[in-house]
């Protein structure tokens, strides 16, 4: 079960990141301009960051598994729709399409994992996810561009939409057995915490905080990292390529190491606060450290710093969400995430706008790293201050 979510994440990036991969031929036969286009990569996040709410009321409500696949569905036949669009009407609507069904995927993942892991296993089976989505953009951009250039873009986004649709035959086999035992294993009752109790908790408003420092970094690095080496460190494409995408590479790496080695320790006894709480604010805070980058002229420092950086943000990203489902408890998974997630995916729209303005007002890059850093500082002192501590909150509805 497991595998079929990382691998469903893996997808879920892939068609997150295809439009920027194809975009030089979309633009040329379609005569988009910059702006035109520039609305295009942003609109993917104009429904996905609305619908997060409503997202978490569905997989709270109905069946998570059910809900997840219908979703699925939605998103991979919007990408093949779009190796079929004419004009830019089209692939906006496409876009948006896509954004919705993608909108369910963090929710569900969330439910189903609190519901499925005990603590001593919960960071690590989230760090698998996380490196899942660090892989999409990885393999998105390297062998996305080979297809694109050897096939053409409309093959590119025919093969993705209808080739991940095969990945709900196994789904569908799992879910609806897996999802009777579950239910009796939990004894999940009918009700779950109404949105205006959850909002209540100050614990909730932390993580969406760190959840946004988070993201931010993210962020930044998917959108303007390539120009960032390229304009100011006059990279050549070829080595953007390499070095630019090396990143995600790190971050997985150490989101898997990271999330087993807190499970360990928590199954030794260790305090769980303590524990969720120490990797996720050290990452967050140690990440910070991007602001050096562009201040080493040397390019093994810079780009050591860089992958350092990287390192230390999947140590936060590995309890990132054992931390939400920790608090949560299955009944208020999917409304707490969804929250949660509308939060931090706000910066996939702020990041890459203030980014641009600072670029664009000072022709240098240094202050939008120093940005980049505050904000990862304060979501470090999110956690510290704000949650404090990890352990399930008490809701109305589990009370007898």
């Amino acid at each position: 079960m497991l595998a079929l979510l990382v691998l469903s994440v893996w997808i879920n990036y892939i068609d997150r990141a295809n439009l920027s991969v194809a975009a030089p031929q979309i633009r040329g036969e379609l005569g988009l301009s910059p702006a035109a286009l520039g609305i295009l990569l942003s609109a993917f996040f104009w429904t996905y960051a609305a619908l997060q709410i409503p997202a978490g009321w569905l997989v709270d409500r109905f069946n998570v598994s059910w809900t997840f696949a219908i979703c699925y569905a939605v998103w991979s036949l919007s990408t093949a729709a779009t190796g079929l669009v004419t004009s830019f009407a089209m692939l906006l609507a496409f876009r948006l399409i896509l954004g919705v069904g993608e909108s369910v995927a963090y929710p569900a993942y969330s439910n189903i994992l609190a519901n499925h892991f005990p603590q001593g296993r919960l960071a690590l089976a989230n760090a698998l996810i996380d490196a899942g989505s660090k892989m999409g953009p990885f393999l998105g951009t390297l062998v996305g561009a080979l297809l694109v250039d050897k096939l053409g873009w409309r093959v590119f986004f025919l093969s993705l939409g209808l080739g991940g649709v095969l990945w709900l035959i196994p789904w569908a086999f799992w879910a609806p057995r897996k999802e009777t035992r579950m239910a009796h294993a939990v004894k999940r009752g009918a009700a779950s915490p109404s949105l205006l109790e959850i909002v209540r908790v100050r614990g909730l408003w932390g993580c969406s905080l760190a959840h946004f420092g988070g993201n931010y970094f993210w962020y930044f690095l998917v959108t303007w990292l390539p120009s960032y080496l390229v304009e100011e460190r006059k990279f050549s494409m070829q080595h953007m390529a390499v070095l630019g995408s090396m990143p995600f590479i790190v971050i997985a790496a150490s989101a898997i190491t990271a999330g087993w080695l807190s499970d360990r320790w928590i199954r030794r006894g260790g305090s769980v606060s303590k524990i969720r709480l120490g990797f996720a604010a050290t990452g967050l805070a140690g990440a910070s450290i991007i602001v050096l980058v562009p201040l080493l002229t040397t390019e093994w420092k810079a780009m050591f710093v860089l992958h350092l950086a990287g390192f230390l943000y999947g140590i936060y990203s590995s309890n990132l969400w054992a931390i939400t489902q920790t608090l949560t408890g299955p009944s208020a998974a999917g409304k707490w995430s969804g929250f949660q997630n509308c939060a931090g995916n706000m910066s996939g729209v702020i990041a890459p706008a203030v980014t641009g303005f600072i670029v664009g007002a000072t022709g240098k890059f240094y202050l939008a790293f120093v940005a980049c850093a505050v904000v990862l500082l304060i979501g470090s002192m999110s956690y510290l201050f704000i949650v404090r501590k990890v352990e399930p909150v008490r809701w109305s509805t589990d009370r007898t």
